[in-house]
């Protein structure tokens, strides 16, 4: 076969092959050019590789990884549980109440010096002689499970009543905004409060199957998640739609009968993913601090079932006395809120596209 003067092969004038005469190598510039090109790189990628470079949000993610570590594993280390009354040898011992951290009762030293082994009371004991290490561990695990559980049921109804508010539009979008201006001007603590009580008395009467496990008290706080917290997620979806659905590509979704239920799953919610995310990482810490407070007055989880809350609301009686039991769940109440603040800010600084250089 004959080549051209590029040493490229001609073309046989009854051959249907593309004719490589028409071709020329690539110039060396514009090889260097194809060597700095960037490679291809997804949204949650570009995005994840941001936040890493954050050393706040880096901070945080440790963090948290060490909280979820000690709550998810301590308790097959530590031999005691969260309501377990300390005992030696199977008899109570009404001496290891409010123990001072890595401190033994008289019956747990005398059991030591015949030679016996037992688990260091980390951070002491309570009033009713129960290991404060481990209520501690089981208090943050209630407390990370309501906020992450009560940010979804807002994460849910916030995303279906913004999206149908803000998509459908007209009198639609009038009444149901209207709605949401109504719920967002209750006072909150105060309609908590009354709800927390009255739920509370209505499902109290009621006490079987998940109430019974979970307890009404922390029934009545998912329920009033769902009927308040959603107002801020449904006013931020729904703004980001109406910003949407103008585009073209919504246009022309329209323009082929696309039905409206999935214009909003395949088109519009994807662009609000970032969003989305940022919302619902601010609304974790929120969910805690209000569960804690709820707590802390008496209308949280059940005991025994402990929670930072109703531990820091414990400690207080005796806080002249044993001060270390109120650092410990305030300490870990704020390392948990402060971290998923700071993670909440890294995502929104490296998923909104707006804060982006």
């Amino acid at each position: 076969m004959k080549n051209n003067e590029n040493g490229m092969p001609m073309k046989n004038p009854l051959s249907l092959q593309i004719d490589l005469a028409k071709f020329a190598p690539a110039t060396e510039e514009e090889k260097r050019q194809q060597d700095v090109m960037s490679e291809s790189s997804s949204f949650f990628r570009d995005g994840m590789k941001k936040l890493v470079k954050n050393p706040l949000a880096v901070a945080s993610m440790i963090m948290l990884a060490i909280v979820l570590l000690v709550i998810i594993f301590a308790p097959m280390i530590v031999p005691y549980g969260y309501d377990q009354i300390i005992s030696v040898e199977g008899k109570r011992d009404k001496g290891a109440k409010n123990l001072e951290p890595f401190a033994w009762s008289e019956m747990e030293q005398a059991y030591i010096d015949k030679g016996g082994k037992l688990f260091p009371h980390i951070f002491g004991t309570d009033a009713m002689s129960r290991d404060y290490f481990i209520r501690c561990v089981y208090g943050a695990r209630v407390s990370l499970f309501i906020g992450l559980f009560a940010s979804l049921i807002v994460l849910v109804i916030g995303v279906i009543w913004g999206s149908i508010s803000g998509y459908v539009g007209g009198k639609t979008d009038l009444i149901m905004m209207r709605i949401v201006d109504i719920i967002y001007a209750l006072p909150d603590m105060l309609i908590i409060i009354l709800l927390s009580v009255v739920l509370d008395s209505i499902l109290s009467s009621n006490n079987t199957g998940i109430v019974a496990r979970l307890g009404s008290n922390m029934i009545s706080i998912f329920i009033v998640f769902g009927l308040l917290y959603w107002v801020g997620m449904a006013r931020l979806i729904r703004g980001q739609i109406l910003a949407i659905k103008s585009n073209d590509y919504i246009l022309a979704a329209r323009s082929i009968g696309a039905r409206p239920g999935r214009i909003i799953r395949k088109h519009i919610l994807p662009n609000c993913i970032s969003v989305i995310i940022i919302a619902t990482a601010l609304q974790v810490p929120s969910a805690i601090f209000t569960e804690s407070f709820l707590s802390f007055v008496g209308l949280g989880v059940q005991a025994p079932m402990p929670s930072l809350g109703s531990l820091a609301n414990a400690a207080r009686e005796g806080l002249q006395s044993y001060p270390y039991k109120l650092v410990f769940p305030a300490v870990i109440i704020c390392l948990i809120v402060l971290s998923l603040n700071l993670l909440g800010d890294g995502l929104r600084d490296a998923f909104d596209p707006k804060l982006r250089k």
